[in-house]
């Protein structure tokens, strides 16, 4: 089971994967198969907004398989505030090397996140 909120963002990247192989009005179960197919590439990147230089950047923190999505799909800013605190982090998704969709989210709390390691650049 995958949470409602990330099935809307995934949804029409199945969709259009499907339309790019000829599909162009998929079933729900063509659309569920599909997302069987490319759910155990799925990543999840998760950065927060960080000032730099007069300016912001995302200070990127995680990465995360699909076999390690639920936790955080099941309460994604419970789980950011108990790693990192508050703060504006956004969810980059990507299957392999695609872009599916991103989300933003906002938890509530004091910043802990300045000293956590950043992820080494791509």
């Amino acid at each position: 089971m995958i949470a409602a909120w990330c099935w809307e963002l995934i949804e029409p990247y199945l969709a259009r994967n499907l339309c790019n192989r000829g599909v162009g009005r998929p079933t729900r179960r063509q659309v569920l198969e599909e997302f069987a197919r490319v759910w155990p590439d799925l990543t999840a990147t998760i950065g927060v907004q960080a000032p730099f230089a007069g300016t912001i950047r995302f200070k990127w923190l995680a990465r995360l398989g699909a076999g390690e999505l639920e936790p955080f799909l099941e309460d994604p800013a419970g789980w950011l505030a108990a790693r990192w605190g508050g703060g504006k982090f956004k969810m980059n998704l990507h299957h392999g090397l695609h872009f599916v969709s991103t989300k933003n989210f906002k938890p509530e709390g004091a910043p802990r996140w300045q000293d956590a390691p950043e992820l080494p650049g791509d």
